[in-house]
């Protein structure tokens, strides 16, 4: 289990992480991350831990299949902690196939979302190891458009 500690409770904590983090989606969820947020209800002293924050709505199943993807997203997070810095803020939003993927699916994509939002391989590159072997050339911002600004 995550410790309270760990959790995110209040709404504005939610709000705080979906509206003004970024995000990295993946077939089975989307990550909501905000670094380094601090804790407008802490004392002051001290950094908060950085804590995460689970939405399982009905698309993802029954009752049953809810709680089941929540113990398991909180499991995982619960060992990637350690990852994220001190006073972040993520929140895992589970997607309509969560509830009928595996364990290791959905550590595959908590993973590559993480990895993402952290630092990792930027969108659209492909991590090292694959056929491209993680060659990602920048490339134009507009590449349907002309940047002499004339119209053809």
């Amino acid at each position: 289990m995550l410790p309270t500690e760990y959790r995110l409770r209040r709404r504005e904590d939610f709000a705080t992480a979906v509206r003004r983090g970024r995000r990295a989606g993946r077939p089975l969820l989307v990550v909501h991350f905000r670094s380094g947020a601090t804790d407008p209800h802490g004392s002051g002293e001290s950094v908060p831990p950085a804590r995460a924050g689970f939405v399982v709505s009905k698309a993802v199943g029954i009752a049953v299949v809810r709680n089941k993807v929540k113990r398991r997203l909180r499991h995982l997070m619960r060992d990637r902690l350690d990852r994220l810095p001190t006073g972040s803020l993520v929140v895992v939003r589970a997607l309509p196939g969560a509830g009928d993927a595996d364990h290791g699916q959905l550590a595959r994509d908590l993973d590559a979302a993480l990895e993402r939002l952290l630092g990792g391989v930027p969108r659209g590159c492909n991590p090292p190891g694959t056929a491209t072997d993680g060659g990602c050339a920048p490339g134009p911002r507009n590449p349907g458009r002309d940047p002499g600004g004339s119209a053809q």
